[in-house]
């Protein structure tokens, strides 16, 4: 008899041992209360005392069985929503209850349409955060004031919400960031300063907001930044020249603001690939400065005051693949050869006086 009871002691202690502690699920189910799922279900699974097993979305640490990553995704393949023919709609808010799972290092709570609120301030208490994803709902408030205690964080994305406020200044803290994605949301001010603080950053898109001020001139010292997006915001000011001499920029999109000034003839044999100036206030002229090392998937120079004739340098970039030079004030002949031998007359239209194929013909001294 007394071995029974030391066998179900045994039992006891080692299922309790390998399930996540009463905190963490009293923390997951304040977190599910304030959250409305109508179509899918994917909460039905969060029942029973093992937070750890089989609730959709949640992982556990294999050692300490604390909860460790929340991901749910309202647009994904698994069979769920397979079988619902749609994806996913979610109301409510993120609750700080959240915050009470203090070996969290993922949330992901992604497009899911219709979350609102603000993010939690508290989340900034979570030591061990590597990702923060909120992309694609309805968050409103600011980015916390004091994010940049998330010394772990390498991943912010809150892409296509309501954010609003400026970039806080302890963001530049982030010292382990690596992907920042603060997409088409509502938020104005300046890019901080020592924006080139964040050393490891590789993908910085900032795009579809109503950040004003200057290109900061720190941020073209972040060596391994390779994808920079700027567009659709109110930037002024001139395109720092060092940007043509950063390491592995690939990407440099800053359609859609107020920049001013020349084209640096650093972009011209810069790593970049994807360069998109368009829908600004640039003047002079187009520099003379491709070659064999000027390689463009895309080069959009439209909607701006670029003056002159088209470089005849051009000619000899490795490859340009799009190219929009529409909307501008360039005059005289186009050239001949690569790559414009296969462009369309919309890449030259509403110039002032360019001829020449695709165009018009040129008149005859």
């Amino acid at each position: 008899m007394k071995l029974n009871v030391v066998v179900l002691l045994l039992l006891l202690l080692i299922s309790t041992a390998t399930c996540c502690p009463p905190s963490d699920r009293r923390a997951l189910l304040a977190f599910r209360s304030a959250l409305h799922e109508p179509y899918l279900g994917i909460f039905n699974s969060w029942t029973g005392q093992d937070c750890c097993h089989n609730w959709y979305g949640v992982s556990c640490d294999s050692i300490t069985h604390r909860v460790a990553d929340i991901n749910l995704r309202g647009e994904s393949e698994d069979p769920i929503f397979e079988r619902a023919h749609r994806t996913g709609f979610m109301t409510g808010r993120i609750s700080p209850a959240i915050c009470d799972l203090p070996r969290l290092s993922a949330i992901t709570i992604a497009d899911w349409k219709g979350i609102s609120g603000d993010i939690p301030k508290c989340i900034t208490r979570l030591p061990f955060l590597r990702t923060l994803d909120l992309i694609g709902n309805q968050i409103s408030g600011g980015i916390p004031n004091d994010i940049g205690r998330l010394h772990r964080l390498a991943v912010l994305n809150v892409a296509d919400n309501r954010i609003s406020g400026s970039i806080p200044k302890s963001l530049t803290n982030l010292s382990s960031l690596m992907h920042l994605d603060l997409r088409n949301n509502l938020i104005s001010g300046l890019i901080p300063p020592d924006f080139g603080r964040l050393t490891m950053l590789s993908r910085a898109l900032l795009s579809g907001n109503r950040i004003t001020g200057r290109i900061p001139e720190s941020l073209t010292r972040i060596y391994r930044l390779a994808d920079l997006d700027l567009s659709g915001n109110q930037l002024y000011g001139t395109i720092p020249p060092a940007l043509g001499r950063m390491a592995v920029l690939a990407t440099l999109n800053l359609d859609g603001n107020k920049i001013s000034g020349e084209i640096p003839l650093t972009l011209m044999t810069s790593s970049v690939m994807n360069l998109n100036l368009s829908r600004n206030l640039l003047q002079g002229k187009i520099p003379e400065g491709f070659g064999p090392r000027s390689y463009f998937t895309v080069l959009d120079l439209s909607y701006n005051n670029l003056k002159g004739p088209i470089p005849s340098s051009i000619s000899g970039a490795s490859f340009i693949g799009h190219l929009d030079l529409s909307h501008n004030h360039l005059c005289g002949k186009i050239p001949v050869g690569s790559p414009f031998d296969h462009l369309e007359a919309a890449s030259f239209m509403f110039n002032d006086c360019l001829c020449g194929k695709p165009l018009r013909a040129c008149l005859k001294n």
